[in-house]
């Protein structure tokens, strides 16, 4: 299997919906932008949110297994992809992308 990076690009956070649903947190998210972490085998790597892997482990595993053009032609590069995690208050989006 192809080793794939995880880079945490972007972050948005939607304060009027934390503001007005979510109970007061104190980590709610410990992912910084530009961090990146190295899957092995289609695994999570270590540190990485659990949550955000739920999310992303089916991309990862398609590109760990060799797969490309995940969305016929959504990426430049087809053997990437851009997901979100399932945050709803302050999703973070991912770039993935096979390591050679």
């Amino acid at each position: 299997m192809k080793k794939v990076r995880i880079t945490a690009l972007r972050q948005t956070v939607y304060a009027d919906l934390i503001e007005k649903y979510e109970n007061p947190l104190l980590h709610a998210c410990f992912i910084q932008e530009g961090q990146t972490w190295i899957s092995q085998d289609a695994c999570c790597p270590s540190g990485f949110c659990e949550s955000a892997w739920m999310n992303l482990y089916p991309y990862v595993l398609a590109l760990a297994s060799g797969a490309k053009d995940l969305h016929d032609g959504w990426m430049k590069d087809p053997k990437s992809a851009m997901i979100s995690c399932n945050d709803g208050f302050r999703p973070f989006s991912f770039y993935l992308e096979t390591v050679e």
